[in-house]
């Protein structure tokens, strides 16, 4: 599904990534995970063709995405969430969700303004799809709240169900778990699970070892910008480079 051929992002002087490969077939899902400052936001903006690589290239589907605009994705099948929340705050849920539905309209903005005909049968039809994925991601009592007054863990549900929306194949997750609970946290990996059953692949950055280790299909480390291994996540927990980069940062802390 995806391919990652040798791929650098240079920011001046400063290496985000380099040299990294990887690939993953449809139907998965692939964990990203390494210290701050590993290269994993930067590879999902490549990906997401929010900028270009210095060098290599990216290819979905046997397709070569990486000189793409980044409003030819979504169309294309690959939709994400942030980080950092985007939301519309002064839109309910329901229509923050419907945003995610325009990509799979015909109606334009003269089509709309004029309101011809097809117009609003195409607008109902957007709103009960965004109640699908409001019900789905299990926001269905508060689609007709305002999205900044949810709470945090409410709001990484509703960007889900916003990115759900636009129907992609491929799905990229930046620290979906960021802030959340332990019960939310596990209802989180719950979903994930249920979007891939369901058809979709994702790919997930995440800091939260037991989330990544506990669903995800094949896990792809990066340490400084390098790709440093790529297996199972029983391959990754035994290998002595990622123990020693990461997850034995992880032990160290917790023993203290």
């Amino acid at each position: 599904m995806l391919e990652v051929k040798n791929v650098t992002k240079t920011f001046g002087g400063v290496v985000a990534n380099k040299d990294v490969s990887f690939s993953f077939e449809e139907g998965q899902i692939v964990g990203l995970i390494g210290p701050n400052g590993a290269g994993k936001s930067t590879m999902f903006n490549m990906i997401s063709a929010i900028f270009p690589p210095s060098e290599g290239e990216i290819i979905f589907r046997k397709q070569r995405i990486d000189k793409m605009p980044t409003n030819a994705m979504a169309p294309l099948g690959i939709s994400r969430t942030f980080q950092n929340l985007q939301v519309f705050k002064n839109m309910t849920v329901v229509e923050n969700v419907m945003v995610g539905r325009h990509i799979r309209t015909k109606t334009g903005t003269l089509r709309a303004a004029l309101k011809l005909p097809g117009t609003k049968k195409e607008e109902v039809s957007a709103y009960d799809k965004a109640m699908e994925y409001i019900q789905f991601v299990g926001l269905q009592d508060l689609y007709d709240h305002l999205a900044g007054n949810l709470a945090l863990g409410k709001l990484r549900l509703l960007e889900l169900a916003r990115a759900l929306a636009t129907e992609p194949k491929l799905l990229l997750l930046d620290e979906i778990a960021a802030g959340l609970n332990h019960k939310e946290t596990k209802e989180m990996s719950n979903l994930i699970e249920k979007i891939r059953n369901n058809g979709t692949t994702v790919f997930v950055v995440e800091h939260d070892m037991d989330l990544v280790m506990s669903i995800c299909d094949k896990i792809i480390v990066l340490d400084q910008g390098e790709k440093i291994a790529e297996g199972t996540p029983r391959e990754i927990q035994s290998n002595q480079r990622v123990i020693t980069a990461y997850l034995g940062a992880e032990v160290e802390k917790n023993a203290q």
